[in-house]
């Protein structure tokens, strides 16, 4: 009697395992027992860094965001982006609120410790950067006890604090260009540095601009499109997608539309 007992007890266990795993399983997963892949992905952008990215008649546009749209076509993927001050764009990845960014970030050893890198799409380098009439400024050396005018969390940032410390000049931090411009055009900062093909865009588009590139780049940086370190999935995704872009033409297409070349 108690085998017996104990046969029906085991049968109603089984049948009631058998119906959990059946009608109240995971709607996610796939058939092979593995969760899908992830299609959709969050990317961060600078929200005022023409011609990589800026508004325009109330939508983002610029090369970052033309080529993170072609790169999700080409990949069958869809990619938003999110608009926000370029240095809250990496603590954000690694905070797991972004899943990448194209946002103009030069690739250095630094940044590459914390996150993933495309392969470079962009060579770009930086400039110094002074008013229309300045004629004492020619190139760092001139920089002893000037004031800089520059971006936070940018590579610019980083080169402008050591020329700081080498010429004795002082620096002051923003929170995006057109701040950091504004402060030179109006006589408050001596220079500022840039990426060259930000200034050379803004100086193109904006002839009432008080603003001059003056000596050769001070580097020269190479972007890449940034990814989370725990999503080497989307890394090979993009680094796909870019490879597509450039052997179909719409690489040089996308940069000729916001440079008028396809010169870097």
């Amino acid at each position: 009697m108690k085998k017996n007992w104990y046969a029906i007890c085991v049968g109603i266990i089984m049948m009631i395992l058998t119906a959990c795993g059946t009608s109240g399983g995971d709607q996610s997963a796939s058939s092979s027992g593995n969760p899908p892949e992830k299609n959709s992905y969050l990317f961060g952008v600078d929200a005022k860094y023409p011609p990589f990215e800026f508004e325009k008649d109330g939508k983002y546009v610029g090369i970052d965001i033309d080529l993170l749209q072609a790169i999700a076509e080409e990949e069958g993927i869809t990619i938003e982006i999110k608009p926000m001050d370029f240095k809250g764009i990496i603590p954000a990845i690694l905070a797991g609120q972004l899943d990448g960014a194209a946002a103009g970030i030069s690739i250095t050893d630094e940044r590459k410790q914390v996150v993933l890198f495309s392969e470079p799409y962009y060579k770009a380098g930086l400039s110094l950067v002074v008013k229309e009439d300045n004629t004492t400024i020619t190139g760092p050396d001139d920089l002893k006890g000037k004031k800089i005018a520059i971006k936070k969390g940018t590579t610019g940032a980083k080169f402008a604090e050591q020329l700081a410390q080498q010429r004795g000049a002082q620096v002051t931090h923003f929170n995006d260009s057109p701040s950091m411009f504004l402060e030179v055009e109006n006589g408050n900062a001596d220079v500022t540095i840039e990426d060259y093909p930000v200034i050379a865009y803004k100086l193109a588009q904006d002839p009432e601009s008080k603003l001059k590139i003056v000596g050769d780049r001070l580097n020269g940086d190479n972007y890449g499109i940034a990814i989370s370190k725990d999503n080497e999935e989307l890394h090979k995704k993009i680094d796909s997608g870019l490879k597509k872009l450039r052997e179909n033409g719409k690489y040089d297409e996308i940069i000729k539309k916001w440079t008028g070349t396809n010169l870097q």
